[in-house]
């Protein structure tokens, strides 16, 4: 009996495992690119907060306040 997709299931023994394998690896890519922009925003705040210290626009002690602010 032919279904609507054809007969391509049948024909192509595992290609079901190059699918899970593709699908796999394409999660996988969403996962890591949702990971890395999730985790660049502490760590550029961090190294505003470095970078404004190092010039001399704040002073130690806004330095230590703002660095206690970011890690909350």
């Amino acid at each position: 009996m032919m279904h609507w997709f054809g007969n391509y299931g049948m024909d192509m023994g595992f290609g079901w495992v190059f699918m899970i394998l593709f699908w796999g690896m394409i999660i996988f890519i969403a996962f890591s690119l949702w990971k890395k922009s999730d985790s660049g925003g502490k760590e550029a705040a961090d190294e505003i907060l470095k970078k404004r210290y190092a010039r001399g626009e704040i002073s130690k002690e806004e330095f230590e306040r703002m660095k206690k602010d970011i890690s909350e």
